[in-house]
């Protein structure tokens, strides 16, 4: 895949080709997880026999690992086995969002609107606008994952640049900046309720504000664009100049000028999506809205608008592709509407494979408490060594870092962690608000590299549209430099927001008590 002579390839890029051919040798993503699967299956029964003397957060009790070899364990396996496949929720939001998406892409509303767009974008342009879309999605939780990623590889490669670069910048900002954001999402109350509900272990009268981060991962989204950007058209797609892609690459937009046809059903296609978005502004904005939560709030978790993002993300994409293929005659009947959906569905076959597999080891995997224990003790060790709040605060991150690539989910992870880390960093004087923006670093910047993140796979699945010979080494590879680049920027900013008394957020404070 690589022809460049290896004497001529920096330190750097002779690494990162190490690890490529080293992931690659890795047996298929779904052997994989097959093997996972037994080794958490070993692990348990050895560690089932050792008390290591920590406290279940959720229970308050003795904190044991579940043996998943014994009888119990394994029928409650098999007898779980389709609803652990059927409601593993990366699959709905794929297949979904994908349907939509999959007529758009069909009647050629996706490669009309791309080639109108880089007629008046600047080639040099992309990577930054790419990334900065991927902050951009957090606001739609994981519909960035099926949505930025795979159109970063078809900008780029409609612009004559390497697909998979754009592959890499879209992944960057959706899962690797997942903390930055020029808009609150979800995330913000979420993760702030966990801590208050840290904070008052200590002080039971605490509030914090949901957005007591907000300052901090603005200002942190102009930093991962900016890294991203370099890293981007300096590192990663220079090294991918040498990986020649596939000659039977299909349904890819050829940078090719716009008809006048196309022009007239483009611009009655992207009339209709504003029509479909204005009826969505006009039905939530009414305090009363059906759309908002129980606390009135559009963006509160649990509220319809926030649970039908995907289901929109698939009307606003199905709407404007039928409209476009009936004003431009690629489509004359409903069958071709059905024949993008069903055409969008064999490529995702693939994925289905691996993911009946991820979801069974991740369902392993969270009844064994091996991931608690890993946090546990990591936390605990942590603690012992009683570091300066600087050093603490670089430390939380680190190991946040290390544990995200095994303990995916940023709420789960961050409600075992967060009745440890924020009443001792309390004690030391450091404020809640703070201790969370060091967990959020730490959680967004290994996303990219573990093949435990259920979307990593689907990464897989997008570079083999253009080279077949892509697997886990590939993406990893890709992702590597991102990731080591934003651990420790990130951190150096964040210490450095500190040093400066710059707000992280509304209310926010860095000391405990409050200045």
């Amino acid at each position: 895949m690589n022809n460049t002579d290896p004497a001529r390839l920096s330190f750097t890029q002779r690494s990162l080709a190490a690890v490529e051919r080293t992931g690659n040798k890795l047996p298929d993503p779904a052997v994989l997880f097959i093997a996972l699967l037994v080794i958490v299956w070993v692990l348990s029964l050895a560690l089932s026999f050792i008390d290591f003397g920590t406290t279940d957060p959720r229970t308050g009790q003795p904190l044991k690992v579940v043996n998943l070899l014994s009888g119990p364990a394994m029928t409650a396996f098999f007898s779980n086995m389709v609803n652990t496949f059927a409601h593993f929720h990366p699959i709905g939001v794929v297949l979904v969002a994908m349907l939509g998406i999959g007529v758009a892409e069909h009647t050629g509303f996706i490669s009309t609107a791309l080639r109108a767009m880089l007629a008046v974008t600047a080639r040099w342009l992309l990577t930054p606008v790419v990334i900065t879309v991927g902050i951009f999605s957090h606001v739609a939780a994981d519909a960035g994952y099926v949505l930025v990623i795979p159109l970063g590889g078809v900008i780029f490669y409609a612009a004559g640049r390497h697909p998979l670069a754009g592959i890499a910048a879209a992944f960057a900002g959706v899962s690797g900046g997942f903390s930055a954001n020029f808009v609150p999402s979800a995330i913000d109350p979420m993760l702030q309720g966990i801590t208050q509900s840290g904070a008052r272990i200590l002080d039971a009268g605490l509030t914090l504000n949901p957005l007591n981060n907000y300052f901090f991962t603005a200002a942190s989204s102009l930093l991962i664009i900016s890294i991203g950007w370099l890293i981007t058209d300096k590192l990663v797609e220079p090294r991918l100049q040498a990986s020649a892609l596939d000659e039977d690459i299909e349904e890819l937009p050829a940078m090719t000028p716009v008809t006048d046809v196309e022009r007239r059903a483009l611009r009655m296609a992207l009339w209709s999506m504003i029509a479909g978005i204005a009826v969505l502004v006009l039905t939530a904005w009414p305090a009363d809205s059906s759309w908002r939560g129980a606390g009135g709030s559009l963006t509160e978790p649990g509220a319809p608008l926030m649970a039908s993002i995907v289901p929109l993300i698939f009307c606003l994409f199905l709407l404007p592709g039928v409209v476009y293929g009936v004003r431009a005659g690629t489509v004359r009947s409903s069958r071709d509407v059905i024949e993008g959906m069903t055409v969008s569905m064999h490529s995702m076959a693939y994925y289905l494979v691996i993911m009946f597999f991820i979801s069974q080891f991740l369902y392993a995997f969270s009844q064994s408490n091996i991931g608690i224990l890993l946090a546990m003790e990591g936390a605990a060790l942590l603690q012992s060594l009683a570091l300066p709040s600087a050093l603490t605060i670089i430390g939380i991150v680190f190991l946040t870092g290390v544990l995200n690539l095994f303990v995916g989910s940023a709420s789960a992870k961050w409600a075992l962690l967060a009745p440890i880390f924020v009443p001792m960093l309390m004690a030391l004087g450091i404020s809640p608000d703070l201790t969370q923006a060091a967990y959020r670093v730490g959680d967004s910047t290994t996303n990219i590299i573990t093949p435990l993140m259920p979307y990593f796979p689907l990464v897989v699945v997008y570079c083999q549209r253009y080279i077949k010979s892509s697997g886990i080494g590939t993406v990893t590879a890709m992702m590597l430099p991102y990731s080591v680049t934003f651990i420790f920027l990130w951190t150096l900013f964040l210490l450095l927001y500190w040093a400066l008394g710059v707000p992280l957020g509304l209310q926010a404070n860095y000391g405990y008590p409050g200045a």
